[in-house]
């Protein structure tokens, strides 16, 4: 793809970078952006720099927030005994569009993927269990990516948990086995959670 201006083309190299943007989809967006009013361009732009600066995760659930504390965590209607353990902040987006859970979240930033290098130390679990008996949790909903890694995750945390008194439980098999939260339709997923299983009968030990 030959480009008359490097600025245009540094500009598509940028956006190509973009998770499912290929060169195509870059430079048409980037032929968009030129099309536009310096002052909306300057808008967008500092839209993204002032998110990456400012942004932080919620101390308590590390879901991403603009304050110490998230404003599920914050939000006194919320269920604060009931925690749905969660892949990514992606998830968190597609089960609060159901709108039929009312407790509160922890991200874990990832599953337990041996493979891929990932191990329970990387990931949030240790804060995990710290949570449960300091905010005395009645129950631990597990909504990760119904796949071997999100089984691994859930029956090591499990494990951990072996004389805790909390109820654990994981969102039913509506989900599709090694399908992903976020492209699950919302009416599927909102009957899974509705319908969640104690996490016993779901995990193969």
């Amino acid at each position: 793809m030959e480009f008359s201006s490097s600025l245009l083309e540094n500009a598509v190299s940028e956006f190509a970078k973009l998770p499912g943007i290929g060169k195509k989809t870059a430079l048409r967006l980037v032929l968009h952006l030129l099309k536009q009013d310096p002052g909306n361009v300057e808008t967008f732009g500092d839209a993204v720099l002032k998110m990456r600066r400012e942004i932080k995760f919620c101390e308590r659930c590390y879901n991403v927030a603009d304050h110490s504390t998230c404003t599920i965590c914050a939000n006194p209607m919320r269920k604060q005994d009931i925690i749905c353990v969660v892949e990514n902040i992606r998830d968190v987006i597609a089960i609060e569009s159901t709108q039929q859970f009312s407790g509160v979240y922890h991200v874990l930033g990832g599953i337990i993927s041996p493979l891929d290098g990932i191990g329970p130390d990387q990931l949030t679990i240790e804060p995990l269990l710290q949570r449960i008996p300091r905010e005395k949790t009645e129950e631990l909903i597990f909504a990760l990516n119904p796949n071997i890694q999100g089984d691994t995750t859930i029956y090591y945390i499990q494990k951990k948990l072996q004389g805790n008194p909390v109820k654990i439980t994981t969102i039913a098999r509506g989900i599709a086995f090694g399908g992903e939260l976020e492209y699950a339709d919302e009416m599927t997923l909102a009957r899974s959670i509705t319908n969640r299983l104690p996490v016993e009968k779901y995990v193969q030990h």
